[in-house]
């Protein structure tokens, strides 16, 4: 997408994924743990749709005692990509991982995982160490308590990452509602958006529809005959045609 403004572009950020594993996201309570598995699906689905570079890692999903890959959600969504399986949680110590960062030729890293104080923000801390300028994905990460998360949280603010939900960061991706970037992100937000983002949605591709005057009967208080009168139209529909389409966003 051309021209935009925003910090955060279809050009300039990778999107980097830890450790979205179900038995790691059994010790997650800081979320609602479907709502994660929501979050985490739209932005890989907005990624996938807008091209933006997405690196996946587990830790420990083979050669354990449990086999434990990927959320089925995400490998859905990117059936081309093997994550890149770790044995530390300090994912960016391992070779392999470094690599593929590196392969994205991104500086400006949107980065989630589970859980938030162990495998993303010791990641962020060091990305920010290596000069990249990082964003974590405060609703698609968790930790095994909200203090824990939070405090996570406080740690990565503290050091230079900026806090930031999946449709903040989606959404800086694509602003201009007439482009076509745009138009691929609609469908994902009516998925895993909520019912907030499909009102906007629709209200924005339907027009207003006005209604006519009502009419009124009023007694006469001298003679008792009625009469009808119009009541007027609310002042917003005054300018307003029944093709006309809202834009008060």
């Amino acid at each position: 997408m051309t021209n935009n403004p925003n910090e955060l572009t279809i050009d300039n950020s990778a999107v980097r994924y830890s450790d979205h594993q179900a038995m790691v996201g059994f010790s997650v309570n800081s979320i609602d743990r479907t709502l994660l598995v929501n979050n985490v699906s739209g932005l890989a689905a907005m990624a996938k749709a807008l091209g933006v570079p997405t690196v996946l890692t587990t830790i420990g999903a083979k050669g354990s005692v449990l086999v434990d890959p990927i959320f089925k959600e995400i490998q859905a969504i990117f059936p081309e990509v093997t994550p890149i399986d770790r044995t530390t949680t300090h994912a960016w110590s391992d070779p392999k991982f470094r690599a593929a960062i590196d392969a994205t030729r991104r500086k400006k890293l949107i980065m989630a995982g589970i859980v938030t104080g162990t495998c993303l923000s010791q990641s962020v801390l060091a990305a920010l160490k290596d000069g990249f300028e990082v964003y974590f994905v405060s609703d698609c990460s968790g930790d095994v308590t909200t203090e824990a998360h939070e405090d996570a949280k406080a740690l990565m603010t503290q050091a230079g990452a900026h806090p930031i939900t999946w449709m903040n960061a989606s959404g800086q991706w694509a602003p201009d509602y007439t482009s076509k970037e745009r138009a691929l992100t609609t469908p994902i937000y009516m998925k895993y958006g909520g019912g907030g983002t499909n009102f906007m949605t629709m209200a924005r591709a339907r027009p207003i529809q006005t209604r006519r005057p009502e009419r009124a009967t009023i007694s006469s208080p001298t003679n008792g005959s009625r009469i009808r009168a119009s009541r007027a139209a609310p002042s917003w529909a005054a300018s307003a045609s029944p093709t006309s389409p809202i834009s008060t966003w």
